[in-house]
């Protein structure tokens, strides 16, 4: 049987995997792109800092992304990957359409799912007004009442770090733990109020959040919460060729060198999957560096071969 082949299948149709795909494309690579899209950022009405992008929506970028990478002779499939085998010296990576194609090197950039702590409410104002990044929403809440719901160690420098943004932040305990002394005098210092008691749902006013509803009934007034997601990698293929998980306190990545090499060779990462703090600029450089050191490793390969061929 035979199957259509390719330097490279970029598993992942986000900033990485497209910019990963466009630096290969202009590197006169044959790559395909298998794109779930399921973008992280899609609840987002807009991303912000990312020079001459700020304020596109984020499916706006994908779309002029893949537009590029198109223009370049690269290939785009929607669907998933069910499973990449070492064949040959390379891959066989199945769809879940069936088709089966060959891939000398993988570059997986499928990012991560946002597990949010178990509110009600939460996932549906998930990236509008219940938010995590302030780089990526800090201004658009400045001067508002945001309110921060503590379910880690980590609860109370998230506040300190809000108050950047706004002089009105609290800090609602919920099931996170105590702060320490000097956290309590830093919060004091900073004007960070401390609000005990657990979160059981959101008070939303005309598709507004208006407040943060203790279990008690009281409720909390915020026009923002922040919370901490649990970042869970899409790292189904990666797994099924022996890359294994590092644990991080903000859930897992997969480990990889400055290259975005895993442990696997010839597989490749970038983007959230291995850098949980990526912004979509960061993903987008992530991309284009990891699509760099895997020309550098094909071109050593075609030498090798050449030289073989010439003895």
């Amino acid at each position: 049987m035979t199957f259509e082949a390719y330097d490279v299948v970029v598993v992942g149709g986000g900033a990485a995997g497209l910019n990963g795909a466009l630096t290969l494309a202009r590197a006169r690579r044959s790559v395909l792109v298998v794109d779930g899209g399921e973008p992280r950022n899609a609840p987002a009405a807009a991303m912000h800092a990312f020079l001459s992008r700020d304020g596109m929506p984020p499916g706006e970028l994908l779309k002029i992304g893949r537009e590029e990478v198109r223009g370049y002779g690269g290939e785009i499939v929607s669907g998933q990957v069910v499973s990449a085998v070492r064949e040959d010296g390379g891959f066989a990576v199945t769809l879940d359409d069936g088709r089966v194609v060959r891939a000398r090197r993988l570059l997986v950039a499928t990012g991560v799912v946002d597990e949010l702590p178990p509110v009600p409410g939460l996932r549906e104002r998930w990236g509008r007004d219940v938010l995590q990044c302030p780089y990526c929403h800090g201004w658009e809440v400045r001067d508002q009442a945001v309110a921060v719901l503590a379910t880690g160690a980590h609860a109370a420098q998230q506040a300190l770090l809000y108050r950047q943004w706004t002089p009105d932040v609290t800090l609602l305990r919920h099931t996170g733990p105590e702060p320490t002394e000097t956290e309590l005098a830093q919060l004091a210092a900073r004007g960070v109020r401390l609000v005990s008691g657990e979160v059981a749902g959101l008070a939303v006013a005309d598709d507004r959040l208006t407040g943060a509803r203790l279990a008690d009934g009281t409720v909390v007034p915020c026009q923002a919460l922040v919370v901490s997601a649990h970042m869970v990698p899409r790292a189904g293929v990666l797994e099924s060729l022996g890359v294994t998980l590092t644990e991080h306190p903000f859930g897992a990545y997969v480990a990889a060198d400055p290259s975005g090499l895993t442990e696997a060779p010839g597989v490749w990462v970038a983007g959230n999957i291995t850098d949980l703090s990526a912004q979509v600029i960061h993903a987008a450089a992530g991309g284009s560096r990891a699509a760099a050191f895997i020309n550098f490793d094909l071109v050593a390969e075609d030498t090798a071969r050449a030289v073989a061929a010439a003895g």
